[in-house]
């Protein structure tokens, strides 16, 4: 007796558009591609057919103690390549992880183009002429747990456990444990007289529009601990003053239970302190702030102190491997719904 034929499945003669949104996950110091595996995976679960999600890889490992800067060109140019290998790309959002917040915001004021000149009669009348990274659509600037006022200064590394000698001490010797990194967290370089390095990236500086880049995204959020993370302080990745951290309470939220403060912080505009050997009426830090402030920030302060992993809080609020199966922060093990995609900006 002949065993019925199994019906091939017909091949779809259309398929639909191919994604067009670039989404680059950066790592930080010492870390590789590897570390945003999981987050990866989730984010295309879900939106496998809205996004290309890139993980970095040129700044792998030892690499990442070249200096912001370095990793920042590199960093550049892996995005030209990536974008020249898939000319259906039209947009572009970027998630990154502790210094790689740095080297993103590095990286786009390399890559912003200016907004196309237009006469004042259509400039009127369209208004939405805008620059663009690398020629495309800049949509979410991500940053998780980053240290956008550096690493100078009173707690801003928890580790060092407030001490002023202790801080002072390692503003002079880190540049032997992370290199020309440890530098730049430490505002320590003055290569050829310059101000240091996150000093100028408040500005559009030296031919390089890092400001202009970070104003042309939609969405700006800054993912932070608001404790136990012990190598980035609260304050410098949620980018305010002391006086500014909000009190917060446990999360109610049974989806995203680690959030436990939210603000949208609009932009502001504040006097520039201009002297840059004037540290007595504006701090470095201050002035650090005042240029980010600039634009707008969606903040968003994490706790996981319920958590038995709470003393990893730097690599939890990136990926972590929970007792059951891996999660993040980023993603409910509940309803493994990535956190970042929850306000995701595709358009």
């Amino acid at each position: 007796m002949r065993r019925p034929r199994r019906r091939r499945r017909r091949r779809r003669d259309s398929v639909g558009p191919e994604p067009d949104h670039l989404v680059v996950m950066v790592h930080g110091i010492v870390g590789s591609a590897a570390d945003w595996k999981f987050g990866a995976e989730q984010f295309e679960k879900l939106l496998s057919d809205k996004v290309i999600v890139h993980r970095s890889n040129r700044n792998m490992y030892k690499l990442t103690l070249d200096g912001v800067d370095v990793m920042g060109e590199r960093l550049a140019q892996e995005i030209v390549e990536e974008t020249n290998k898939r000319p259906q790309i039209r947009k572009i959002s970027f998630v990154a992880h502790s210094v790689g917040g740095l080297v993103a915001r590095y990286a786009i004021g390399r890559l912003y183009r200016p907004p196309k000149q237009t006469s004042q009669s259509s400039q009127n009348l369209n208004n939405t002429n805008k620059g663009t990274i690398h020629g495309l659509e800049a949509v979410n600037f991500i940053t998780v747990a980053s240290p956008h006022l550096g690493s100078r200064g009173n707690k801003q590394v928890p580790f060092l456990f407030g001490f002023t000698a202790i801080e002072t001490f390692a503003s002079y010797i880190i540049h032997l444990i992370f290199g020309k990194t440890g530098k730049h967290l430490f505002l320590t370089d003055n290569d050829d007289g310059k101000p240091p390095l996150l000093l100028r990236m408040v500005d559009d500086w030296g031919g390089v529009q890092f400001m202009s880049a970070l104003k042309v995204f939609k969405r700006r959020v800054a993912y932070s601990n608001v404790g136990h993370d012990h190598i980035v302080g609260w304050r410098t990745s949620s980018i305010r003053r002391n006086s500014e951290l909000p009190k917060w309470t446990d999360s109610g939220s049974k989806i995203y239970p680690h959030i436990v403060y939210e603000e949208l912080s609009k932009a502001e505009t504040m006097n520039q302190c201009t002297d840059v050997a004037d540290v007595d009426s504006c701090m470095l830090e201050e002035r650090l702030l005042r240029g980010l402030k600039l634009v707008s920030w969606e903040k968003v302060d994490v706790s996981f102190h319920n958590s038995k992993v709470r003393s990893a809080a730097h690599s939890v609020i990136q990926v972590s491997l929970c007792p059951s199966k891996p999660c993040s922060f980023i993603c409910c093990v509940q309803t493994e719904s990535i956190l970042f995609t929850r306000s995701f900006l595709l358009t």
